[in-house]
């Protein structure tokens, strides 16, 4: 591999290297930075997240701009504020040595007002977010008309986040000769769309393979029941005693309340989510930065500026929606050369997700066991005996050795330490002495699967022209039954008609609900289905059965509709009004806005510590 003098970097760049303590170049460095530097051309460049991709863009942009113009000749976009102060401070970083820099970052949370004062001074390189960005060029506080180089960093999560419009109009206000380099650890359909749009001939190069995960990380699954969930997240983390970890989590509600039942059980966590202030965000990363917590349960979206290098394990208690969305997260371990694992906590209804990720990936995943109570108490043990092993006497505690020999001078070395091990080792004893298997049964994949003997199908005549896709409608669904988030699955969303499953014992329930259950005035009726979640693979004669079962779907099934409107006249019904509203509105994810922020950055518990939970657990 070259080493950084030999990719044509010039002395105040290299000695600012040589300061950080960067050796040889990473791939994407070694592969872009003499592109970047020979040819004033555009630029895609796949590589995944922990590559080194900022020195990638950052190096040729600070060795190519004009330190001595006030003239803003660098922007930068990034997807969140934590990547972009991140960004910002490693470019600093990188151009120490050129006096006059001035990078400034622009992002929400903070007052606009300096931001611009900042960029008057003269600020040769912005590293903005899309909104914030947009709005200042909307108020005329900022001028990017005479931009040189453009990067769009995290392409990928950029337009999953719903920023196609902001970069768009951004881009419309730079100049058409500039240079545009895009750089993703993904590419779907967007970032292709987007590299069409607004680059001219790009030179395209890939780190490994598109959407594959490094060889630095490993995969492995858990296969529990859903309510067994939490417990089984509790097991990881005593079986792995020196975890450092990011657990991902689909919402903002579920990240707050996982973080706030690990604080409650004495581990040290801290939740990390949209709805927390800029400061309350800047200190629980400080504290995961310092290692005051060992467990940070984030969003998608938050955690994409985290950049820390020590992590350990990724922890999926919940799988993205968008299985690409999985790269990202597994990237945040298995970082500078380090090794990491990718754990994934999964329900028998998930099973299938999993399949797809390997598919993105090209990894397979290692099916694994929730480690038993006695096997903890194993591993907490050795641990704590290694601890003690390789502790370096302190000679303070000398003058107090009279009174502790004395104290145990009737008893005998093995007494002695099976005394003092037996402190912690009981404690775990106690708690995992009696604890059940976590451990659920794998479907049986034979012709058949074995699941459709336990759930049953249903036919719904609401589908996508009422706002339904198979996440919204899920979500009405476990609302207006009262189900667990996994206890409504194999969801299939037609145009005017839907299906999905539910466990068999709930049938009795579900048709009892909606027999009069009206939303917008309108009667949702639901009927069990033929149709056993394999509709899409059948020709014309599967849909025509279940055509007649269903009351029709062409109509989208207006006479089973039809049929219950002829009841609506009978007297003395009783209108079931739920409020459901109208959920085309609802969104998963990091929309909820009831998340409790009081204990977001707490911690309990000390890190170094072979730390037995707290009596308070039942």
């Amino acid at each position: 591999m070259n080493t950084f003098q030999q990719l044509g970097l010039e002395d105040s760049i290299l000695q600012a290297i040589n300061d950080l303590g960067f050796e040889t170049p990473s791939e994407v460095q070694d592969k872009a930075i003499p592109i970047l530097l020979e040819q004033e051309s555009d630029l895609v460049a796949l590589a995944q997240t922990g590559t080194g991709k900022t020195a990638a863009f950052g190096f040729p942009m600070l060795q190519k701009i004009d330190v001595n113009s006030r003239t803003t000749q660098g922007l930068i976009l990034s997807p969140t504020r934590e990547l972009c102060l991140q960004i910002t401070n490693e470019m600093k970083h990188y151009g120490k040595y050129y006096n006059g820099l001035n990078v400034t970052a622009i992002y929400g949370g903070a007052s606009i007002t300096d931001q611009a004062k900042q960029v008057k001074r003269g600020a040769q390189i912005i590293v903005a977010t899309p909104g914030r960005m947009k709005d200042m060029i909307s108020r005329r506080l900022v001028d990017i008309s005479k931009i040189e180089y453009a990067v769009l960093d995290e392409a990928d999560e950029m337009l999953n986040m719903g920023f196609y419009e902001d970069i768009t109009d951004i881009l419309s206000h730079t100049p058409q000769d500039k240079s545009t380099w895009l750089f993703s650890a993904t590419m779907p359909k967007e970032v292709s769309t987007i590299a069409k749009k607004f680059m001219h001939n790009p030179i395209e190069i890939t780190v490994g393979n598109r959407n594959e995960s490094t060889n630095q990380v490993s995969h492995e699954y858990y296969l529990v029941n859903a309510r067994d969930r939490y417990a089984a997240l509790k097991r990881l983390a005593d079986a792995n005693p020196d975890i450092f970890s990011v657990i991902f989590c689909r919402t903002k509600r579920d990240t707050q309340k996982v973080a706030e039942k690990l604080i409650d059980d004495g581990y040290s966590a801290g939740a990390l989510h949209g709805d927390l202030s800029q400061n309350q965000r800047d200190l629980v990363m400080k504290s995961f930065r310092n290692k005051q917590i060992q467990m940070l349960v984030a969003t998608d979206v938050a955690a994409r500026g985290i950049d820390v290098d020590d992590i350990t394990h990724v922890i999926n208690y919940q799988l993205p929606d968008e299985t690409e969305t999985y790269t990202h997260r597994s990237g945040r371990t298995g970082r500078a050369g380090k090794t990491g694992v990718s754990m994934v906590i999964v329900s028998k209804s998930e099973m299938r997700k999993i399949k797809s990720i390997e598919r993105i990936i090209k990894k397979q995943f290692e099916k694994k066991e929730i480690p038993d109570g006695m096997e903890i108490c194993q591993v907490q043990l050795m641990s704590l005996a290694n601890k003690v092993h390789d502790t370096e006497i302190n000679h303070d505690i000398d003058p107090y050795l009279n009174d502790i020999n004395t104290l145990f001078e009737d008893s005998s070395k093995d007494e002695l330490i099976k005394k003092f091990f037996s402190v912690e080792f009981t404690r775990f004893h106690n708690y995992y002495q009696k604890a059940k298997d976590l451990n659920a049964e794998a479907k049986n994949s034979s012709s058949r699967d074995t699941s459709d003997e336990k759930s049953t199908r249903y036919f719904i005549n609401i589908g996508k022209k009422d706002g339904y896709d198979w996440m919204s409608l899920k979500d009405f669904l476990k609302e207006v039954l009262n189900l667990g988030k996994d206890d409504v699955f194999k969801v299939d969303v037609k145009d005017s008609f839907s299906f999905f499953n539910t466990e068999t014992k709930e049938q009795e329930k579900v048709l009892a609900f909606f027999t009069d259950f009206k939303q917008n005035g309108r009667f949702v009726n639901v009927e069990i289905s033929e149709d056993k979640g394999r509709s899409r693979n059948r020709g014309r004669g599967g849909r025509r059965r279940d055509d007649r079962r269903s009351g029709g779907k062409r109509d989208g099934g207006r006479r089973s509709e039809r049929r219950s409107e002829s009841r609506s006249g009978s007297s003395n019904r009783n209108d079931r009004r739920r409020s459901s509203n109208n959920t085309s509105s609802r969104r998963r994810s990091d929309n909820d806005s009831s998340s409790r922020r009081s204990n977001s950055g707490n911690t309990s518990g000390d890190f170094a510590a072979s730390r037995p939970r707290r009596s308070r657990r039942k």
